[in-house]
Order: structure tokens, then C-alpha cells, then sequence
């Protein structure tokens, strides 16, 4: 199976990216600094492209069997405002079904969706403040998402991290579990590419910490 990394170049994509070469996939890696992942195998293609650009999504999608989109902002970008996740989304959708691909696997985060309201009291005024343009954006991801006809699975992490893959994370399904907490990127990873052939989490928004 080949699969399609979108925003593959650092961070939990970086990551993803490894761990789909690691459990045997054909990857497809767009990023805008793609030449720059630092990863090599016969089984990665490096696609330099823009999620934005509906030509570069179409081409990069040629062939796949399921996305992987896992964009991100830059810290002095969360203080001005921010349509990339909504924007993207909605150029990746239509591009999905130009090419009738129709497994699609995202990451937003704790705090997006219907997941915001169980922020505690504490945490909600710091979050609103610092990230509340982003999520504000991620949330408007996730609508575009749970309105498409796609097999789509959101992944909602807590506070990143950074060290090895552990596999001793929680994948929380139920509201009233939600809760905010540390995972690791690799161990994000490790759920995002275990969704490819898995059906377990269609249609759903789990929380993910350790």
C-alpha cells in the first residue's frame, strides 16, 4: 500500500514518516522543504508541493491508498490569524474525491472539536491566549472533515514530546475520558500509521496521551 504524508517534513510528520517506511508502507512525503527529510529508502518518494495548491495535492495523490495529514504552525505564527488547516482541509477533500481516495487520517489536538470543553477551568484562559487561533482553525478542520462522505480518523494528542516510541499510549474514545496529558511524537505516530488498514477508529476523534 502507498500512503500520502501530508506536512512530512518535521515534527509528527517527520515521525510519521518513519514509522510507515518502519512497518513497510510506500510513502509519499509532501512538504513545501521535502528535498530537506532527512530520511532515505527505495520504499519514500519526496514530493516537494503546497497543501494549498489543488495541483500539487491531485498529483501527490496519484496512486495512494490512504492520507496522512499532520500540519503544523510555527510558534510566531500563533499570534496572528491562521486558515491553514481549514484551508488545506478543503482542498485535500476535493482532491480526495477527484481521485477517489477515501481513507483520510489527521491530526488536530486536545482542545479542537467538541474536545475543548474538557480543558480544565485552569488550563482554558492560558490555552484561548496562546493557541486559541490555531485550534480555533483546527476546529473548523475537523467540521470540513466529519461533514465528508471520506473514511476519516482524527487524532487529537495531548502536549507534545519529544524521545522514542513507547506504545504504552491511551487512546481514549469516550467523552467523559478526555483529558489532556504528554505523548510522545513517535508514539503519535505510531497510532496515525496503525489507522492505514485499520477500520477500529473510523468516524471517530479519540484523545491521545500516555
Amino acid at each position: 500500500m502507498r500512503v500520502l504524508i501530508i506536512g512530512a517534513s518535521k515534527g509528527i510528520g517527520l515521525e510519521t514518516t518513519r514509522r510507515a517506511l518502519e512497518a513497510g508502507y510506500d510513502v509519499r512525503a509532501l512538504a513545501r522543504s521535502a528535498a530537506g527529510i532527512d530520511l532515505s529508502s527505495p520504499k519514500l518518494e519526496k514530493v516537494r508541493g503546497d497543501a494549498l495548491n489543488r495541483r500539487d495535492v491531485e498529483a501527490a495523490l496519484a496512486g495512494v491508498d490512504g492520507v496522512i495529514v499532520t500540519l503544523g504552525v510555527g510558534l510566531g505564527e500563533l499570534f496572528q490569524p491562521i486558515h491553514l488547516f481549514s484551508d488545506a482541509t478543503r482542498v485535500l477533500i476535493a482532491a480526495m474525491k477527484a481521485r477517489s481516495v477515501k481513507r483520510l487520517i489527521c491530526v488536530t489536538g486536545f482542545g479542537a472539536g467538541d474536545s475543548r470543553a474538557s480543558i480544565s477551568c485552569v488550563q482554558r484562559l492560558p490555552f484561548q491566549l496562546v493557541f486559541g487561533r490555531a485550534y480555533d482553525d483546527k476546529t473548523r478542520q475537523e467540521q470540513l472533515i466529519k461533514e465528508s462522505v471520506l473514511d476519516w480518523t482524527i487524532a487529537r494528542p495531548g502536549v507534545l514530546t519529544g524521545g522514542p516510541r513507547t506504545g504504552r499510549y491511551q487512546v481514549l474514545r469516550e467523552p467523559a475520558k478526555w483529558r489532556n496529558g504528554i505523548i510522545a511524537r513517535s508514539d503519535v505516530a505510531d497510532f496515525l500509521v496503525r489507522q492505514i488498514e485499520d477500520a477500529t477508529y473510523v468516524r471517530e476523534a479519540p484523545v491521545l496521551v500516555n
